[in-house]
């Protein structure tokens, strides 16, 4: 896939997809001439979305970028180590979100962990806008199960979402 154009990764598990996420995606898609959004299938997190309903949300979610902005966004899954997927999709950049001092030793160690497996990998940052700094999908889902309104958090179709799958709607 690799014609010249700069192809760029941002993984996850988007469980759901959130407006952090939704923030970052739309900032690394300017930085690169094709952004792949990885959805990792990581059982070991106990998603509450399996797989595939992951990827439509993300595609739904983010369809916008190439409809009103003309943007190369591509969702593809991977259950891999993080650098094999990367060397199979031809990426150049892996692009990641940090919202917290505690995001940055873990991604710094991973980072570090990357390199030493293919040192022509950059790893990007973006620290999350300061308004969404605090949403975690993980966060999002006790919040709902525990009634509480998730609508700062998420978009109205990925809140329809996650409360027609807690059975709440």
């Amino acid at each position: 896939m690799s014609d010249g154009k700069r192809i760029g990764l941002y993984p996850g598990t988007f469980d759901p997809i959130t407006l952090g996420h939704l923030d970052i995606i739309e900032r690394s898609a300017g930085l690169v001439d094709h952004l792949i959004i990885g959805v990792s299938n990581n059982p070991a997190k106990n998603p509450l979305f399996d797989l595939d309903e992951r990827i439509k949300m993300v595609e739904r979610e983010t369809a916008f970028l190439a409809d009103k902005k003309g943007i190369a966004v591509e969702v593809r899954s991977f259950n891999s180590l993080l650098m094999t997927f990367v060397e199979e999709i031809g990426a150049s950049v892996i692009l990641r979100g940090l919202r917290a001092v505690s995001d940055f030793e873990y991604e710094f160690q991973m980072t570090a962990m990357n390199y030493q497996l293919n040192p022509n990998v950059e790893t990007v940052f973006l620290m999350a806008d300061p308004s969404l700094q605090a949403i975690a999908s993980r966060l999002v889902k006790e919040i709902a199960i525990y009634d509480g309104e998730i609508e700062k958090f998420v978009t109205p179709t990925i809140r329809d979402d996650v409360l027609t799958k807690l059975g709440k709607k």
